[in-house]
Formats: C-alpha cells, sequence, structure tokens
C-alpha cells in the first residue's frame, strides 16, 4: 500500500462517525505496548473534531479510519500538547504516524502560534519525531501547571510513579518546543483553508 492512499486531514464533525473506532485502536495500542493512556470519552474526542483541533488519516478508496491525533491548550492557552497519536495495525510502516505528527503540530503553530508546545511519551518513535520537529527533553517543573492536565494522567496504570515524585518525573519523558527560539512554520493550504471555515461557522452563530 501506497502512503499516497491515505489521506491526512484536519477534521471536521463529520468525522464524528470514527470516534469509537478510534477510541478503540488506542486501547488495543496499549493493551499490546503494557503502557499507560490517558483516557477520553466519546464526546471529548468528537468535540476535537468540531473545534478543529483533531487530525485524521483515512484510506481513499473507502474512507477507512487509518489514523489520529488531537490537540489541547493549557494554562489559558500559554501551553499546547498534541496528543493520542494512533495509527492503526493495518496501516502502519507506511511512515502514517509523522504525516499525521506533522500536521497536527503545524495546526497546533496556527492556531497558537506563541504557545510553548509539550509532549509526554514514552515512545521512543514519537520522541525521534518530536526532535525532529524541534522538541528538546525538559524537566516536569518546565511544562504547564495547569491541574486539568494533570489529572489526565490520573487514568494511566503508571500514575503512582507520578505521586510517588511528587510530580518532578514519571515513565514518559517531556519534551518542550519554544515558538521563539524556532523558525515561523510553513503553513499548508489544507489547513489553512480549515481554519477559515471553522472561523467562518463561529462568526455566523
Amino acid at each position: 500500500m501506497e502512503k499516497e492512499e491515505i489521506e491526512v486531514l484536519v477534521a471536521a464533525p463529520e468525522h464524528e462517525i470514527y470516534v469509537d473506532t478510534i477510541l478503540e485502536t488506542i486501547a488495543e495500542a496499549a493493551k499490546v505496548r503494557g503502557t499507560g493512556i490517558a483516557k477520553r470519552t466519546h464526546e471529548y474526542v468528537a468535540t476535537k473534531m468540531k473545534e478543529a483541533k483533531a487530525v485524521i488519516a483515512l484510506r481513499k478508496s473507502d474512507g477507512r479510519f487509518a489514523g489520529f491525533s488531537y490537540i489541547e491548550t493549557w494554562g489559558n492557552k500559554q501551553y499546547v500538547t498534541t496528543s493520542g497519536l494512533i495509527v492503526h495495525p493495518d496501516f502502519r510502516g507506511l511512515g502514517l504516524a509523522k504525516r499525521i505528527k506533522d500536521m497536527t503540530f503545524t495546526l497546533a503553530r496556527t492556531r497558537w502560534p506563541h504557545a510553548k508546545i509539550f509532549s509526554l511519551t514514552s515512545g521512543a518513535a514519537v520522541m525521534k519525531m518530536n526532535t525532529e520537529l524541534g522538541y528538546k527533553p525538559v524537566t516536569f517543573a518546565e511544562l504547564t501547571d495547569d491541574e486539568t492536565f494533570w489529572r489526565g494522567c490520573e487514568g494511566c496504570i503508571n500514575v503512582d510513579v507520578l505521586h510517588r515524585t511528587d510530580r518532578k518525573y514519571c515513565i514518559c519523558t517531556g519534551m518542550l518546543f519554544d515558538p521563539t527560539e524556532q523558525l515561523p512554520a510553513k503553513i499548508p493550504e489544507t489547513v489553512l483553508s480549515r481554519i477559515r471555515h471553522l472561523e467562518e461557522l463561529e462568526e455566523s452563530e
């Protein structure tokens, strides 16, 4: 299968039909890896799609779900995370994770150009992608102190480590992208058009 057969785009309300499949794929991947995961509800992910804060990958021929990621903002939008990156097992080995990561990262930089983008991950592949995008390893103290974000870790099987260390470190590695240290983002027209559409809808309400 060629990667050109998979379309990566900013998710929209009509993509809610894929939410349950997305959540099942994320849960199954966590079981296989034996790693923790912050659990999300159907409504939560659907809202991300409606707010243009998610990226989805679909096979062009039949619209089959291939991958997903979403964006969260913290600390009065001073911090942003790109989270929940998942590729369906049937579509792995095609470089799709990087395409989704790049699109989600660009969307975050476009919508919140002055925010610091951070990541908590235990996966070597994600760490590699983060490094290529300009993230640097940091201590947890350099991440957001927004309690809502840290409550999201309560659903992880490793949360006891976070509690025992008084939130200084855990199984995951903290990584941070500081926009003041980077060049301006190159924004694909597909991302810009989706954001313009969202803004038009908000103005009409």
